[in-house]
């Protein structure tokens, strides 16, 4: 008499070997899904499995060595939505036949024969396997579908744009339109500035209330301010941004393009000021910042001095007690903790508030790390389709990926072009270009010096 025949009609009787049959067929199937039904179960059914597992461990190996030695094409399949839509589809075929597999392997061991102090053990080994096999499918379903929407909901469909002077120039602006706000006006400008092959990453902070900011050639800015932005005292950069809102007609083609004549007039203005082409920008909701830290699991700040919490005033002018306190030291703060941290107006000052902004910024950066991405994603890919919008194309994604590892190798450098090295009402555009391009193209050593 052969193992299999053994396995397969095995004297139910013998409590000892029902439990050691019990204990190896939970465990192929484990290990190797479809391997319990060729030994002991419908041979068809096992087959099907087996090959169908050895298919995916072929996928995940040429997966592994794709991610080893093609990176930026492997993450270029996987910010194609087709390429995820046939992964989703995949994933729950796996997911099914595992589930299936995993509860006729549970038949198949024949619980009542099992010593009654091992059955308990078994069924646990049986809901690990579940959950290793067809748990781990479905949840990389649920994930990839949402990382589907993520793609569809916040990148554009929009051409590859090339790098200028060797270099990647994106506009962030970070809008506060929270309940109490009219409208959405960007309280935090900046543009991040990414060196096309090495990644290096240069930082430039525009202060909001930055007077007399010019327009970039050819803007429709132009038409109505030859000589910038200078039309009272409302015209801080961050109003350009409602000016456009308020007349769509200077940038009839925004919305198609996936932006908002808000963004592209801030865009011109920013241009302007620093003599820089912008190819894309991204803008990001503060409110719904608190969403994707709460998600992240929160955010670690250290905080340098005990920070009120609130506005300034009330309508009348009069003071306002602060709402509470955001204690000084390090701390761990959730998603409304770091969100008062990053907007509130108590005491403080635009340039503070631009630090502190910046300070929520890199800590977010950090907490999303591979692993914790990974066990958070689909809640993260729901609050980050809502906290961002930007018009960089999908296809862009994997280089951008790319050139991310490689600044965490590097430095940031960081410039704020705020006072009292800078003056805001009276800006010397010409010596804040100069220094953009000090940053952007340090001057070689002299090897003679």
């Amino acid at each position: 008499m052969t193992v299999t025949s053994v396995l397969r009609d095995p004297d139910r009787t013998a409590e000892g070997f029902m439990t050691k049959r019990a204990w190896w067929l939970i465990a192929l199937n484990l290990l190797v899904p479809g391997s319990a039904q060729v030994l002991a179960g419908n041979r068809r059914l096992g087959r099907f499995g087996l090959a169908a597992t050895l298919v995916a461990w072929v996928l995940a190996l040429v997966l592994l060595l794709l991610g080893l030695l093609a990176r930026e094409w492997l993450l270029a399949l996987f910010t194609n939505t087709v390429v995820l839509g046939i992964a989703v589809a995949v994933l729950v075929f796996y997911a099914v036949l595992w589930l299936v597999l995993t509860l006729d392997t549970l038949r198949l061991v024949r619980l009542v024969s099992v010593a009654p102090v091992a059955r308990g053990f078994v069924g646990g080994l049986a809901t690990i396997a579940l959950v290793a096999t067809a748990g781990t499918a479905g949840y990389a379903a649920v994930s990839t579908t949402s990382a589907i929407g993520l793609l569809d909901a916040v990148f554009a469909d929009g051409s590859v744009e090339p790098p200028v002077d060797g270099r990647y120039n994106i506009l962030l602006l970070g809008g506060d339109a929270g309940p109490d706000r009219v409208g959405l006006r960007p309280d935090s400008i900046s543009v991040a500035s990414v060196d096309a092959e090495t990644g290096a990453v240069v930082l430039i902070g525009i202060p909001r209330n930055l007077y007399r900011a010019p327009f970039s050639a050819g803007s429709p800015m132009l038409e109505e301010y030859p000589d910038g932005w200078s039309c009272g005292d409302d015209c801080l950069i961050d109003y350009v941004y409602t000016y456009g809102q308020e007349h769509p007609e200077l940038y009839p083609d925004a919305e198609e393009a996936g932006s908002s004549p808000g963004i592209e007039a801030m865009r011109d203005a920013v241009e302007g000021v620093l003599d820089l082409k912008l190819q894309y920008y991204v803008l990001i909701d503060m409110q719904g910042f608190a969403d994707l830290i709460d998600a992240l699991g929160g955010v670690e700040i250290t905080v340098d001095e005990r920070l009120p919490i609130g506005s300034n005033n009330y309508d009348d002018g009069t003071h306002a007690p602060p709402a509470g306190y955001i204690e000084a030291g390090t701390q761990r703060m959730d998603g409304q903790t770091a969100l008062w941290y990053a907007r509130t107006r108590y005491n403080t000052t635009d340039y503070a508030r631009m630090a502190r902004q910046r300070q929520v910024q890199e800590a977010i950066l950090a907490q999303a790390n591979p692993a914790n991405v990974l066990a958070n994603f689909t809640a993260i890919a729901q609050a980050g389709a809502q906290v961002v919008k930007t018009d960089i194309p999908a296809p862009m994604l994997s280089h951008f990926v790319t050139l991310a590892e490689k600044s965490k190798t590097q430095p940031v450098v960081s410039q704020d072009f705020v006072p009292p090295d800078w003056d805001n009402l009276h800006p010397d555009f010409a010596a804040i270009q100069a220094k953009v391009q000090e940053l952007l193209h340090p001057t070689s050593a002299d090897p003679t010096g």
